[in-house]
């Protein structure tokens, strides 16, 4: 084990970990559990949409997981020789749709400025988050949707 930390008063160390799946398993069987018992099962769900070249490759996509009543969209990539073609919008109207039919009514994801900046809004997005200087001389922003 890396760095040890005596915590006396508990009688527990706090560590390092050089390896960290037992550790993110715990913690993860830990919080699903906690959080079950006091705001009931999640049917947390994960998905995948693409935009696909006639040669099949992938020149988009998104994956995303739906969890009570939200939708997470995770990831979002589109080939930058596509950009500004319409496929961000389809391939987020597509996520919608999914998140809608799992009984989401609301939708959330984040950004960088550099990336998806007033992207999100025109779709209808609003902001409700931001942290300035993540990563340096940019900002992350978070934005959400209400879904009918």
């Amino acid at each position: 084990m890396a760095g040890r930390t005596k915590i006396s008063s508990a009688g527990l160390a706090i560590v390092e970990e050089a390896r960290f799946g037992e550790t993110a398993r715990a913690v993860l069987k830990g919080l699903v559990a906690y959080n079950t018992a006091r705001a009931g099962k999640t049917k947390w769900k994960r998905f995948a949409v693409s935009a696909r070249g006639e040669d099949g490759a992938i020149r988009g996509g998104l994956v995303g997981h739906t969890a009570w009543n939200w939708c997470f969209v995770e990831l979002l990539w589109i080939d930058e020789a596509l950009r500004g073609t319409g496929i961000g919008t389809g391939l987020i109207a597509k996520a919608e749709a999914i998140a809608v039919k799992r009984g989401a009514t609301h939708i959330y994801l984040d950004t960088f400025s550099f990336q998806g900046d007033g992207f999100y809004q025109k779709l209808g997005y609003e902001v409700f988050g931001e942290l300035d200087d993540f990563p340096p001389g940019h900002r992350r922003i978070w934005l959400k949707k209400d879904l009918a």
